[in-house]
């Protein structure tokens, strides 16, 4: 059995054909693709499957936003995407699309402990939820269930609920995002956009003195990159009081999805960003705003939470996904919760 796998994004597109044999994923074709250079989905599919001339028969792709009756608008690429589409470009029978955190949700069995950079080690449940939070081009969230034998993901659009200032400060940051977007959600504010509007808040509002080599760093290249490196180098004050800010916000939808799920068995940070800022996200700062939640503080201290180190996790959950849906034995770590060592 032969699976194409996608994790699409807002920024970049990853395809990987994966070999399904002896109740294994292997795969040595990955290829990445700029995903804004590209009309849609199948364009993409096409250039992969010409430079690989492998005899695919199943497919699946994580793809951001919700899939409804085999099709998805994305909300960060200007594309309609269809299983239908996606199915008669491969000449197969069976692919699927899935939302790209339920896939990232799917994958992250498939992963080793060494895969996970832990946030806080909280109490192991073992027949707790699981949430998955992802901060990247937009805000992706989803779900799993656990049955006592293994984790049942979902997808969901939690990214685009409304975003809940907590004080004055963040209240200034509603107001003065509203006059730009109208509706705020939690994904204007957590993702990679999300840190340069609060960079500009802050600078706007007066908080903060912007650099001229930031600013035209930030013109050039990556915004939310050159914010992110500047403070972690310490190199900026208005870049290390935005990236401050981001994380604490970052931590507060993260907390607030825990309590919705009642994610006792864990909440995985996946998405671009958050690996990139493993050493804000372990100081105080990102567990204190995660469980100042009134009465339910003591209930999230106890709650795992670790970043997803593996990029290929959302690939990964794409392939197992297919195997599934074929009916083939689960190649995930059924038995142990994800990131957790058996035994």
């Amino acid at each position: 059995m032969v699976i194409l796998a996608g994790d699409i994004g807002g920024t970049s597109t990853r395809l990987a054909c994966f070999e399904f044999d002896a109740g294994r994923l292997r795969t040595d074709k990955v290829e990445r693709y700029a995903s804004r250079d590209y009309a849609g989905l199948e364009e993409i599919v096409r250039l992969f499957t010409r430079a690989h001339r492998v005899p695919i028969s199943h497919a699946a792709f994580g793809i951001p936003g919700p899939v409804r009756a085999g099709e998805v608008i994305t909300p960060n690429l200007p594309w309609v995407v269809s299983q239908a589409g996606v199915t008669s470009e491969l000449g197969i029978d069976a692919a699927w699309l899935i939302n790209d955190l339920e896939a990232n949700a799917y994958g992250i069995s498939m992963l080793e402990p060494r895969d996970f950079a832990s946030i806080n080690s909280g109490v192991i449940d073992a027949r707790g939820n699981v949430a998955v939070i992802s901060a990247g081009t937009g805000l992706g969230e989803a779900g799993a269930v656990w049955d006592g034998a293994r984790l049942h993901p979902f997808a969901c659009e939690g990214g685009h609920a409304d975003f809940a200032p907590r004080d004055e400060l963040e209240t200034e940051l509603l107001l003065y995002l509203r006059r730009r977007t109208g509706h705020v959600s939690w994904e204007r504010v957590v993702s990679g956009p999300g840190l340069c509007g609060i960079y500009e808040f802050l600078r706007d509002a007066g908080r903060g003195t912007e650099q001229p080599w930031v600013r035209e760093r930030m013109r050039d290249g990556d915004a939310a990159a050159v914010i992110s490196e500047a403070a972690l180098a310490e190199r900026c004050e208005l870049c290390s009081r935005a990236l401050d800010l981001f994380v604490s916000l970052y931590a507060a939808e993260a907390g607030n999805f825990a309590l919705k799920l009642l994610a006792t068995g864990g909440v995985y940070l996946g998405g671009g960003i958050a690996p990139k800022i493993v050493q804000k996200l372990k100081a105080p700062g990102f567990m204190r705003s995660f469980s100042n939640k009134g009465r339910m503080q003591e209930l999230l201290e106890t709650i795992p939470v670790s970043v997803i180190l593996n990029e290929a996790a959302g690939l990964l959950g794409a392939a197992r996904f297919a195997v599934l849906r074929a009916g083939l034995p689960d190649p995930g770590r059924v038995g142990v919760q994800p990131g957790r060592p058996p035994g």
